[in-house]
């Protein structure tokens, strides 16, 4: 006798519906692969000196997903870092069961945060994005509470020291005022020496990159004297 018996009469069910129409297949299976959050962070429950992170450490008091974009972000790509949000919530639960731990509440599974340059409101109307009060509104909007989610639109950051380190992470004339403050941080700043050696590392394979594009075209045309700019 089948454990599931409600679930075994709707596949049958709805094969006997749909059968006549096209090919049903019961209990199809979907090939596992391999999907990674970019960043997932859990915080140490000793850990409260977060003043020098400015507004990220309203974040970083709680399990979070960080998903940064260099470019706008899209609804595919919204809709697809909250399908990996909800296999980790699963692979979570799992894990507590594996280990005969209490299922965690959702108020502990991790929240995701997406970050973004630029959105247009239309977007953040369409997926239910609201400003977030609780973190001062401008620029912050989270989903419907049960989807765990939030945005981060960079660009529409008030240009204070408590929003550095997002506004690092944005593009153009947002980024490039970021690094200048950065740079003019006191050299005693616990982060400055580590984010500065980032930067460079960025800008060598960022320059190299163009190198190897440039030299490709030249390559590719024989024209030595063509201006690339």
């Amino acid at each position: 006798m089948s454990q599931f018996p409600h679930d075994d009469f709707a596949k049958n069910f709805l094969d006997s519906l749909l059968s006549p129409y096209g090919s049903v297949q019961s209990s199809y299976k979907i090939s596992s692969e391999v999907r990674y959050v970019d960043i997932y962070f859990q915080p140490q429950i000793d850990n409260c000196h977060l003043e020098s992170l400015g507004l990220l450490a309203q974040f970083v008091r709680e399990s979070i997903v960080i998903e940064p974009f260099r470019n706008s972000v899209t609804v595919m790509q919204i809709n697809s870092c909250m399908s990996k949000l909800f296999d980790l919530h699963l692979t979570l639960v799992k894990e507590a069961k594996k280990q005969q731990q209490p299922e965690p509440g959702n108020d502990k599974l991790p929240k995701l945060w997406i970050l973004t340059p630029t959105l247009s409101d239309r977007l953040l109307e369409s997926v239910g994005a609201k400003l977030d009060v609780e973190r001062g509104g401008e620029g912050i909007y989270v989903m419907p509470s049960g989807l765990k989610t939030g945005i981060v639109v960079i660009h529409q950051l008030p240009q204070t020291p408590e929003t550095l380190w997002f506004r690092l992470l944005g593009k153009g004339r947002v980024q490039e005022r970021a690094i200048a403050e950065v740079a003019a941080l006191p050299t005693a700043h616990p982060l400055r020496g580590n984010v500065l050696d980032l930067l460079g590392n960025l800008r060598v394979t960022l320059e190299a990159k163009i190198n190897i594009t440039y030299g490709t075209l030249r390559e590719r045309t024989g024209r030595a004297g063509f201006n690339y700019a």
